[in-house]
C-alpha cells in the first residue's frame, strides 16, 4: 500500500494502482454502478493532455524531459492498454472533475514508471502541477467531448453513406415492381417499390448533410481558457500553442473559440448535435417500421417483401420468424430520442460560468452517436441488403385495390368517380369497366 494526501486527509492506495486519491474518493462517492466513463472520452482527454505536455515541453525547456514522459504516458492511455484504471462512473457530480482527476493520476503514474520512479512519487511528476498544468476540467472536458464527438460523427456519417447507397441500389433494382401506395395505412395510388426505397434514400441523404455541417460547431474549442474562459493561471503563448498541437494530434480543423467563456458555460452546441441525431433516429424508425409492415405475414399480412430469416421467432410457435433487425433499430432510435431529452435538460440547467451536468451530456451524446452508427450498419447489412421483394404479392394487392380510380378524376370529376365506385359496390373489375365506359362516353 502507499499513502496519498489531499485536502480531506490521507488515504491508503493499492501499491500497483495507477489511479490515486482523487479517483478513489470519486469511485466511493459515485457508486452508481451504471457504467464507467466512456472510454472514447477518456482517450480524448488523454489526447488533450498530450497536446498540453507537448506545448509545455516547448515552452519550458528546463522540464522538457518531464513533459515528454507525460506525452509518452498519454500515448499508452490512448492506445488502450490501461482502460481498467479508469474506474469513475459516467454519472458523477462536479462537471467532469473526477474524470479529469482520474486521467491526471493515471498519466502521472505511467510517466513516473517510464522515468524509473515508483507510483505516487508526485514530488517528481505531479498529477495537477504537471499533467494538469495550464488546464482546468472546465476547458479540458468540453474540448475532449468535442474531439470524441467529431470522431464518432465521422464514423456515423460513413455508415449513413453506405446505408444511403444500399437504399439507392434497391431504388434502381426494384424500379419496375409496381405496388400499392398507402396513406394513413389505407389504399392510395400505385407506386413502385423502387420509388419507396428512393424516398428512404433521400431521408438518409439529408441526415448525412446535417451531420456533415454540424461538425463545424464542434471544432471551436475553449482549451486554454482554464476555469471560466479567461485563461486564469496560464499564459497566452500556451493557449495558442496547445490548440496547434491538438490540431496536429487529431487531424481535425480545431480552432480557438473567439470567446472562450461561451463554450465553457454554454452547451447548446451539444443540444444541436443531439437534435440532428434525433432527426436521424426518427428517419431510421420510420424506415424500419415500413420494412416491418411490408414484411408482415407471411400469409396474414402484407408480405410485399421478405426480410432475411435470422433467428427463430418464438419459443412456442414453430416456424415463426420475426423482423428482429427493424425492431432492434427502432429501439435504438427510441434510446437516442430519450438521450436527446436528457441532453436538453442537462444543457438547460447550466448556471453562470459552468454546466455541472456535462457528464450526463457526454455520456448521452457519445452513446447516441455510437448507437446510430451501429443501427445504420446493422440495418444495411442484415436487412436492406438481404431482403427480397415478392413481386407477385405486390401485383395481387395492387389489383385488388381501387388505386387506379384516382387517375380518372381529371376527366370525370371527383364526384362522378365516387358515385361509380359506390354503384359498383367497390369491386375493382366492375369499377374499372364502369369508369372506362363513362370516360368513353365523355369523349
Amino acid at each position: 500500500m502507499r499513502v496519498e494526501h489531499d485536502l480531506l486527509g490521507d488515504r491508503e492506495i493499492e501499491s500497483d494502482a495507477l489511479y490515486g486519491i482523487h479517483t478513489l474518493r470519486a469511485a466511493e462517492n459515485f457508486p452508481v454502478v451504471f457504467r464507467k466513463t466512456n472510454i472514447k472520452l477518456i482517450r480524448a482527454v488523454a489526447t488533450v493532455k498530450k497536446a498540453a505536455a507537448l506545448a509545455h515541453a516547448e515552452l519550458d525547456k528546463e522540464r522538457a524531459d518531464i513533459y515528454r514522459a507525460i506525452a509518452a504516458a498519454c500515448d499508452k492511455v490512448i492506445a488502450g492498454g490501461t482502460d481498467e484504471a479508469f474506474v469513475v462512473d459516467a454519472l458523477q457530480g462536479g462537471a467532469g472533475t473526477s474524470t479529469n482527476m482520474n486521467v491526471n493520476e493515471v498519466i502521472a503514474n505511467i510517466a513516473l514508471e517510464l522515468c524509473g520512479k515508483p507510483y505516487g512519487d508526485y514530488s517528481y511528476i505531479h498529477p495537477l502541477d504537471d499533467v494538469n498544468r495550464g488546464q482546468s476540467t472546465n476547458d479540458v472536458y468540453p474540448t475532449a467531448l468535442r474531439i470524441a464527438a467529431i470522431g464518432e460523427l465521422r464514423r456515423l456519417s460513413e455508415a449513413c453513406a453506405k446505408l444511403q447507397e444500399s437504399l439507392q441500389v434497391c431504388e434502381n433494382k426494384y424500379g419496375d415492381i409496381k405496388k400499392l401506395g398507402r396513406t394513413e395505412l389505407m389504399d392510395a395510388v400505385p407506386i413502385t417499390l423502387g420509388e419507396e426505397f428512393g424516398a428512404y434514400a433521400q431521408a438518409i441523404s439529408r441526415d448525412r448533410w446535417r451531420l456533415y455541417k454540424v461538425e463545424e460547431r464542434l471544432r471551436q474549442v475553449n482549451l486554454g481558457g482554464t476555469a471560466v474562459g479567461t485563461s486564469t493561471a496560464t499564459d497566452k503563448r500556451y493557449r495558442f500553442l496547445v490548440i496547434e498541437k491538438l490540431r496536429e494530434l487529431t487531424g481535425y480543423g480545431l480552432a480557438a473559440a473567439e470567446y472562450p467563456m461561451d463554450p465553457t458555460q454554454n452547451c447548446d452546441v451539444f443540444v444541436e448535435v443531439s437534435g440532428l441525431l434525433k432527426s436521424m433516429a426518427v428517419n431510421l424508425m420510420k424506415i424500419s417500421g415500413d420494412l416491418r409492415l411490408m414484411n408482415s405475414g407471411p400469409r396474414g399480412g402484407l408480405g410485399e417483401i421478405r426480410l432475411a430469416p435470422l433467428q427463430a421467432g418464438s419459443s412456442i410457435m414453430p416456424g415463426k420468424v420475426n423482423p428482429v433487425i427493424p425492431e432492434c433499430v427502432m429501439q435504438i432510435a427510441m434510446r437516442v430520442i430519450a438521450n436527446d431529452t436528457a441532453i436538453t435538460l442537462a444543457a438547460a440547467h447550466g448556471e453562470f460560468e459552468l454546466n455541472a451536468f456535462m457528464p450526463l451530456i457526454a455520456d448521452s451524446l457519445l452513446e447516441s452517436l455510437h448507437l446510430l452508427e451501429r443501427a445504420a450498419s446493422i440495418l444495411r447489412e442484415k436487412c436492406v441488403e438481404l431482403l427480397t421483394p415478392d413481386q407477385d404479392r405486390c401485383r395481387e394487392l395492387l389489383e385488388k385495390s381501387l388505386a387506379f380510380a384516382a387517375s380518372y378524376v381529371p376527366q370525370l370529376g371527383y364526384d362522378t368517380v365516387s358515385d361509380i365506385i359506390k354503384r359498383a359496390g367497390g369491386e375493382p373489375s366492375e369499377v374499372r369497366r364502369m369508369l372506362d365506359e363513362a370516360a368513353g362516353k365523355t369523349k
